[in-house]
């Protein structure tokens, strides 16, 4: 028999990846270069080349039976190593190389975190509006998501809201900065409060609270601003990261989870994270890209197209009277649409060949999504497409 909750998701298919699907399918007919497609987080820049570099490197000069053999459970220790002393000199921490989990992308680091600092059926909670992966992420593992309410003013933290559902059947907090969908960063501000919160729950539950800090946009940041760095405000912070925007690899599936020195059990939580690979089948990422990504650490792709992107369709969307909050960083920008259905407005914007996504599923009904990762001559054209939409379906 075919596991019935497995089944039952087969109808509730990601809608992201629904109109994405769309998207192809009407480009075979009109042209791909026709269609204004928002809809996928896909990175638009190619890789840098010491990444592929370092590749063939590995598969030319190492003895294929020792490169392509088993890694250690818990990860290669050269890799580990570099990835601690990267973390270290760039944001003032104190890792080593036994705090380093290397993952498939950051699904597999929170996986695995998730997995590690709760127990079945205590709950996670995220904040809205925030990626829809969220719930199998977290609800396969046994906890239960809950969702603390948007600030949809300045896409912070509704704290009014978090002080009500931390309750003692939460085990772990879990933030996503630079935010997937908004493009908000946290400031330091949110930060110390978020965390002067979760000492003030801990202490009066008389258990430890978790913060899971996803930031697999962590190098996407306009402005010439930097992201605070999580784990140097609360020490129990287990920081789940991937080099797929960085790097702009997402199909090679690397990450990892990085434990906080200062973190409750950080020298057991690693061992910890091998076991949990014995359960789900993770069993170590792919070898020789685990070995390129460590020659990569500091290496990013040409990320500033993202800030010319967002910077032209963030002034159009103003120009045309949307309501909009300026990204901090991402490659992502959340409108609020012309009517109360987000849903009615995406559907409408595909007669213009727009691609939108609706936010509902993200937890911000009213709003929608765009993934401005797609080529500068093509986001300039299709803004005429957009305010051709707004004046025919609005009168704007």
């Amino acid at each position: 028999m075919i596991n019935r909750h497995y089944l039952s998701m087969l109808s509730n298919k990601s809608v992201i990846r629904e109109l994405s699907e769309y998207a192809t399918a009407r480009g075979a007919e009109i042209g791909y270069e026709n269609v204004f497609d928002y809809s996928l987080g896909n990175p638009s820049v190619p890789a840098p080349p010491v990444f592929a570099e370092a590749a063939l490197r590995f598969l030319r000069e190492e003895d294929p039976v020792a490169l392509h053999g088993y890694a250690p459970t818990t990860g290669i220790p050269s890799v580990k190593e570099k990835v601690a002393a990267s973390l270290n000199r760039r944001f003032g921490m104190d890792y080593k190389a036994c705090h380093i989990f290397p993952t498939a992308g950051a699904a597999g680091a929170i996986a695995h975190a998730v997995r590690a600092v709760t127990e079945p059926g205590e709950e996670v909670l995220v904040f809205a509006p925030f990626f829809p992966e969220y719930y199998p992420y977290i609800n396969t593992t046994g906890a239960v998501l809950k969702i603390v309410d948007p600030d949809t003013e300045a896409f912070q933290i509704n704290f009014e809201d978090l002080e009500r559902k931390l309750t003692p059947s939460v085990g772990a907090v879990l933030i996503n900065t630079p935010n997937n969908p908004s493009g908000a960063v946290y400031t330091e501000e949110t930060l110390r409060r978020l965390a002067a919160v979760l000492e003030e729950r801990s202490a009066a539950f008389g258990k430890r609270i978790f913060l899971i800090s996803d930031e697999p946009y962590r190098e996407i940041v306009f402005d010439g601003k930097k992201v605070p760095y999580t784990a140097r405000y609360y020490d129990h912070t287990l920081t789940c990261y991937s080099f797929s925007k960085s790097l702009s690899i997402p199909g090679e599936r690397i990450g990892y989870v990085a434990v906080s020195p200062a973190c409750e059990h950080a020298d057991d939580l690693v061992a910890v994270f091998g076991q949990i690979s014995r359960g789900i089948g993770h069993n170590c990422p792919s070898s020789i890209v685990t070995l390129a990504m460590a020659e990569s650490l500091e290496e990013t792709s040409d990320l500033s197209v993202y800030e010319t992107n967002m910077n032209l369709l963030y002034d159009t969307l103003k120009e045309l009277g949307f309501t909009v909050t300026r990204p901090g960083g991402t490659f992502y920008i959340m409108p609020k649409a012309l009517e109360e259905d987000a849903v009615a407005f995406c559907r409408k914007a595909l007669k213009y060949d727009l691609i939108l996504v609706p936010a509902d599923s993200f937890c911000a009904p009213g709003y929608f999504r765009m993934a401005y990762c797609v080529e500068t001559e093509k986001v300039r054209r299709s803004l005429e497409a957009i305010r051709r939409f707004v004046r025919e379906e609005y009168g704007k």
